[in-house]
């Protein structure tokens, strides 16, 4: 199957709730929004979209909601620790109209390298549609090492590589091993964006884009460009922004200032709880100084 290559800003998309349900004409909002902003694709249904706390139909309905909103193309969140689950949900996105899948590792049954490679290539092998391999140790309790990595890049249907370890070294050996594949390594963490992009990477599927689209869409293309001076400049003035998004459990801070923004409502589905009124104060205050850089 052809694909086009990985490249860009991909906002990790949150889910928006009222009264405890699926907000769709929010989400299609939302959607449109970041597609106005420039970004270069969607990603309904990770992490950041509350997707545990969906049901299977659930999911579905959000990659169809966003798949008909926008034209660009649009990876659905497709992971499980279950395979039989993931591969399910996958072929339902797909049918959805997914361009392609993002696939978190299996979580809390922590396969060994052998389990988690078998994992994508089952997936890989069943769904045509290009998937990216999501590694984000944090939140599962197991690395996707160099090898399996490596291995699986060979696969015409893995294409690309969510790097979410914070662990440089490795994330650099990946784009050097897999250099001669079609295989992109996208970031995982919007505060080391910028240092991947430096050695090799080709994008980010990122959360601070939720709120900053623009400036996240122009430092990551500055970057592509070979322009470091103001792909710095941006880094910086994101910064704080960074930060601020991670001090307690991502989405909780970015559904916050989505609402501080104006951007709908900022509930989360439990277990998830709402910001400190702390942490919002401090936040408020970052989004106050960008809107200042800025105008």
């Amino acid at each position: 199957m052809t694909h086009t290559p990985l490249r860009g800003v991909y906002p990790a998309m949150t889910t928006p709730f009222r009264n405890g349900s699926i907000d769709y004409d929010q989400l299609r909002t939302d959607a449109r929004r970041l597609e106005r902003a420039g970004v270069d694709g969607l990603v309904p249904v990770g992490s950041t979209g509350e997707s545990a706390t969906l049901t299977h139909d659930e999911h579905v309905r959000v990659v169809d909601a966003v798949t008909d909103a926008v034209d660009v193309p649009v990876i659905a969140g497709t992971g499980s620790n279950s395979t039989h689950e993931a591969l399910e949900l996958s072929e339902r996105s797909v049918d959805a109209g997914a361009d392609a899948l993002l696939l978190i590792s299996p979580y809390y049954n922590k396969p060994e390298p052998e389990g988690m490679e078998a994992h994508y290539r089952e997936i890989a092998d069943a769904v045509d549609c290009p998937q990216i391999v999501y590694n984000v140790p944090s939140r599962t309790g197991r690395n996707v090492d160099v090898e399996t990595t490596v291995s699986l890049a060979n696969h015409e249907n893995v294409v690309g590589y969510k790097a979410a370890s914070g662990d440089i070294g490795q994330i650099g050996e990946i784009i050097e091993r897999t250099a001669d594949e079609e295989f992109a390594v996208l970031s995982g963490d919007d505060a080391l964006t910028l240092p991947l992009l430096a050695i090799g990477g080709t994008g980010t599927i990122s959360v601070v884009a939720n709120v900053e689209p623009e400036r996240t869409v122009e430092m990551v293309h500055a970057a592509l460009d070979g322009d470091y001076e103001r792909a710095r400049e941006l880094h910086h003035e994101l910064g704080p922004l960074f930060r601020e998004l991670f001090v307690e459990t991502n989405p909780i801070p970015v559904k916050a200032a989505m609402e501080i923004r104006g951007y709908g409502p900022g509930s989360l589905r439990s277990p998830l709880s709402e910001l400190s009124d702390e942490h919002r104060e401090e936040l408020a205050a970052v989004l106050d100084d960008l809107e200042e850089v800025s105008a």
